[in-house]
């Protein structure tokens, strides 16, 4: 699906869909735990639809409600499970160790580049604890229980292995201590996991570059649970606001740990005018100045901020990104293709990407596949001096699938060609 975006000013309120990095943990520890759980979110996604599916197939029951996704705990099958994992990143990489936790033998499947994303440093580990594969890369079928122990992980290719470990951990009959090699980036993904398995009574002692899961723990579901606000979709229409005219969006929890709220500060760096009101961020426009950024924590921020860059006088300097080369499309790239077609100087090198402000001109892009991209090109057309038409862009479907509804409730004009 193409569409294309007309400039045109965005203003008003809207409500933040629920945290897909909070959903995932959340779904996952509900399946693992002693008793129903009711996760309050009222929309979904490609990705949280992965995860799902593979839970079912694990043998949870999963039923939707106003509202809501009510959990009833895996029961296991005798039979091999096929965990179909999409394009989600994030539910293969988490429930490749949990599966091998609880089954002997695993089938996993995935699309588009999913078989290509690194999987490698896990895998390694996962052999050494009693797992073999049939592959090097999706699809695979694994043979073997995993068990508890020492893992060592590198903390610089992807925050998700640790986050797979540490919720298989507790289902294995030692615990484990997972060791980091190298520095950890993207910290706060991993500090949603502690606060998921917190809330389900698993404690994680964590050390200077390790994190213990003692023996003998249990996942305890609390009931209820609220899935927090989703920060690294709502930045797509606080940087609106910046860029076009004030626009809020509501229910985000300011303390929350997920990494990418620091979008607050980015932009008051970049010169918007950001008010917080209880739980909800209005920001409205202003002169906006080049800085400099640092994405090491904020990976997924990139294409979002490049266009925010694009509107802001002189030069803005993305750095800490080489990780963005291996997301659902290399990310540097797409943003530089992005931006050049809309008429933006841009360049970039293994570990950054350079954007020229001025005027956004227009034009056609490709969103390579890409949700992030294709939203942030629907933004980049709100001051543009043309339209912006979008390949592709039904990408926003793995995050976001109500992204262009929104879109045009605050004013946004679009429509399919």
């Amino acid at each position: 699906m193409d569409i294309k975006v007309t400039p045109s000013r965005l203003s008003g309120a809207v409500s933040a869909i629920p945290s897909k990095s909070d959903a995932h943990r959340l779904l996952i520890c509900a399946a693992l735990s002693d008793r129903q759980t009711e996760l309050i979110m009222d929309k979904t996604s490609e990705d949280i639809d992965a995860t799902v599916s593979c839970l079912s197939a694990l043998g949870a029951r999963i039923e939707r409600k106003d509202g809501a996704i009510l959990v009833t705990p895996i029961i296991k099958t005798a039979e091999t499970p096929v965990l179909d994992c999409m394009e989600s990143g994030s539910t293969f990489r988490f429930l490749l160790p949990v599966a091998c936790a609880l089954y002997e033998r695993v089938r996993f499947t995935g699309r588009g580049r999913l078989p290509k994303r690194p999987i490698g440093e896990l895998t390694s580990q996962m052999k050494r604890r009693g797992v073999s594969f049939s592959a090097d890369a999706l699809p695979f079928e694994t043979a073997g229980r995993l068990s508890g122990g020492d893992y060592e992980l590198p903390g610089n290719v992807s925050s998700q292995y640790i986050t797979g470990l540490l919720l298989a951990l507790p289902k294995t009959r030692e615990g484990g201590v997972i060791r980091l090699t190298t520095e950890l980036q993207s910290s706060p993904y991993v500090d949603i996991t502690l606060g998921a398995l917190k809330k389900f009574g698993v404690d994680v002692k964590k050390g200077e570059n390790t994190y213990e899961v003692e023996r003998r723990q249990r996942f305890s579901s609390p009931g209820r649970v609220n899935v927090e606000g989703d920060w690294s979709n709502a930045a797509f229409f606080l940087c609106a606001g910046a860029i076009n005219a004030p626009v809020t969006v509501t229910g985000l929890d300011i303390a929350s740990p997920q990494g990418d709220k620091a979008i607050i500060e980015v932009l008051r760096r970049f010169g918007a005018d950001v008010k917080i009101k209880g739980n909800a961020v209005t920001v409205s426009p202003a002169a906006l100045k080049a800085c400099e950024v640092d994405l090491g924590e904020t990976p997924d921020m990139l294409p979002i901020l490049s266009v925010l860059a694009a509107y802001a006088e002189g030069e803005t300097r993305f750095v800490n990104a080489a990780r963005l080369r291996l997301k659902e499309s290399d990310r540097i790239a797409s943003c530089e293709n992005m931006l050049r077609a809309l008429g933006v100087s841009a360049s970039s090198d293994a570990d950054s990407l350079t954007v020229a402000g001025g005027r956004i001109a227009g034009g056609t892009i490709d969103s390579a596949g890409d949700h992030r991209i294709a939203m942030a090109a629907a933004t980049a057309a709100l001051s543009a001096a043309g339209a912006v038409t979008i390949k592709g862009a039904h990408a926003v479907n793995k995050s976001y699938p109500t992204f262009f509804e929104d879109f045009k409730k605050l004013g946004g004009v679009c429509h399919v060609v």
